[in-house]
């Protein structure tokens, strides 16, 4: 393990855990790979930004905001409260989306900085806010883009609210927006109420590496929307990848984050050179966050032993300064005969192993019940109680609980409820994906 970042910065460290045992001929290797970032500055709103992060909040004005009354009041207090949060000297704007997108402030397609004044202002026109007309997410995205690409600012970020499903865009359309945005800028998603699609919210985050998530009661928009705030405010360091290097015969099954969220990352490699990808983690602030790398190797004889692969840290070339490595670890692979170092399963790669299948099989489980497939539903679902019971993960199984009845936890044992409010099946699957640590060993 070694840092290499400044001292002014975040200081971060990558952790490989794995068993880099294999019997002979053995080609899978598997690790959890933990990137660490830490000592950055203290942050409130009265530390100076300097430039350094840009935001722009969506906020949905389509016509059934307006109903109940309390979800457009609650998405003006709660984008109020988030522009209270912004740091002075942040650059930011706030666009009123609909079938199409209008700037509320500041208009003129340019942001503005934030300071007690621009802040009072912006709040100012948060009054004019009112409901009425479609959902075209796109285009709000397509906004914040062109505002955002304006900015010098190395943290560029959209914080986006919808309560409804993008019914007047083709979803080919939403798809090439968030291919096009994506690199450009982060987003957090939220759906309001429960007439959103999961999908669309949580397809949204996962395009542009932020977070999604539900606020069922509009009352509670305003402490989430302040959070979602103080977190971007947090970033400090931007588009950080992780690198991998093979190689000659080595090949990548998959990159994962598998902690806080389950994230897919293979399909988003970019390539720098001869057996060398990127792989987009987005920014940082004080925090950790813990990826599966699975390589497979050539096979070999016991006794040889070679290196699979190695993880770089990488921060891109910026305003005249060079590419920076940030930190890096070594992923390994050794041949033995010895039957217990080999089959032996590495705690941290178990876990989050788990803690993926548990994903997948909540949201496997919700489909299978909206299509009918009751025996269906409940296998999946049972087996996602077994493993978020033995995982430890309390809020999961939580969640499950307003979904099915459970019989057995440690068998996987359950029935499903007969009825479930709309709430509770969203919030399961929006925070399906939601991961608990590895337990200590």
């Amino acid at each position: 393990m070694a840092n290499f970042a400044k001292p002014s910065a975040p200081r971060f460290s990558v952790d490989v855990y794995q068993n880099e045992f294999l019997p002979e001929g053995g080609r899978d290797v598997h690790a959890i790979v933990t990137v660490t970032a830490t000592g950055g500055g203290s942050v409130t709103r009265g530390t100076p930004a300097d430039g350094t992060a840009a935001v722009v909040i969506m906020v949905d004005c389509s016509g059934s905001m307006e109903y109940p009354p309390e979800k457009m009041r609650g998405a003006r207090e709660a984008t109020a409260a988030a522009i209270d949060t912004l740091r002075d000297g942040t650059a930011f704007a706030v666009i009123a989306g609909t079938h199409v997108a209008k700037e509320v402030y500041p208009g003129q397609g340019r942001l503005a900085v934030a300071d007690p004044a621009t802040r009072a202002q912006a709040k100012e026109a948060l009054r004019g806010l009112g409901a009425g007309g479609g959902t075209a997410i796109g285009t709000w995205l397509r906004l914040a883009d062109g505002l955002l690409r304006g900015s010098t600012a190395a943290i560029r970020h959209g914080i986006l609210l919808t309560d409804g499903r993008n019914e007047h865009e083709e979803p080919a359309v939403l798809r090439a927006t968030l291919d096009a945005c994506a690199g450009r800028f982060t987003c957090d998603a939220r759906g309001v109420g429960t007439d959103w699609e999961v999908k669309e919210v949580t397809g949204i985050a996962s395009a542009l590496l932020g977070s999604a998530d539900i606020v069922a009661d509009p009352a509670h928009l305003t402490e989430d929307f302040t959070l979602m705030m103080e977190n971007v405010m947090g970033k400090e360091v931007a588009d950080v990848s992780l690198r991998l290097w093979t190689p000659v015969g080595v090949e990548i099954q998959y990159v994962k984050q598998v902690a806080p969220t389950v994230q897919d990352l293979t399909a988003r490699r970019t390539d720098t050179g001869p057996r060398a990808g990127d792989y987009p983690t987005g920014s940082w602030g004080d925090e950790s966050r813990e990826y599966h790398v699975c390589v497979r190797v050539p096979g070999a004889a016991v006794g040889q032993e070679m290196l699979a692969s190695r993880v770089t840290l990488v921060r891109p070339a910026t305003g005249g300064e060079p590419e920076a490595v940030l930190a890096q670890g070594l992923v390994r692979a050794v041949w033995t005969n010895d039957l217990a170092a080999s089959t032996a399963i590495n705690p941290q790669v178990a876990h989050y192993t788990g803690q993926a299948e548990l994903a997948q099989a909540i949201q496997q489980g919700l489909e299978a019940r909206k299509m009918g497939d009751v025996d269906g539903a409940t296998a999946k679902l049972g087996r996602a109680v077994q493993l978020a019971s033995v995982s430890g993960n309390a809020d999961t199984a939580r969640l499950l609980s307003k979904v099915v009845d459970v019989v057995d936890a440690v068998a996987g044992t359950v029935r499903l409820k007969a009825k479930v409010a709309d709430a509770d099946e969203m919030t399961l699957e929006t925070r399906s994906t939601q991961t608990v640590r590895v337990k200590k060993f």
